[in-house]
């Protein structure tokens, strides 16, 4: 069982509506996040995006990105394709690219975004585009620690 990690945002707040800036509304950009001390056997940190409430497709994956450096505390706002050219390596999304794809829920409805930030004991072996199922089965067993940030967003009719 892992431990709690600590999730904030210099952007985002838990339960307060996601700013446009971060959805397919907006620029469709990465929000920033950052994350607590993990337990000392971390060897790196995975993120997972997904949207609970989608009902077209249950779970509706936005983002996943891994091979975070142990001693990084924080990703900034708009991480990009080409970053993956140092350690960092991003999965594709169920809008079928690779990278982040903002919220964008049916006009009218309110869905939640769970941002999961993971410490794992390993560093996964994926190639950039991976998919959310591959990193799953690559991490299994490897978490030492988890922690959620959980923000709404609403597109105006």
């Amino acid at each position: 069982m892992s431990i709690s990690l600590e999730v904030t945002s210099s952007a985002l707040a838990a339960d307060a509506p996601m700013p446009a800036r971060f959805t397919a509304d907006g620029e469709n950009v990465s929000p920033p996040l950052s994350w607590g001390t993990p337990p000392p056997e971390t060897k790196s940190f995975a993120i997972v995006v997904d949207d609970p409430d989608a009902l077209a497709k249950p779970n509706f994956h936005h983002w996943s990105a891994w091979n975070i450096p142990a001693d990084q505390r924080e990703l900034h706002a708009g991480i990009t394709t080409s970053e993956d050219a140092a350690d960092l390596r991003q999965g594709r999304n169920d809008f079928d690219a690779t990278g982040y794809g903002g919220p964008k829920p049916p006009r009218g409805e309110t869905h939640r975004y769970v941002f999961r930030v993971l410490a794992l004991d390993v560093v996964p072996d994926l190639p950039t585009g991976s998919t959310r199922h591959a990193l799953e089965q690559a991490i299994e067993g490897h978490v030492l620690a988890e922690g959620r940030l959980v923000v709404p967003y609403r597109r105006t009719p």
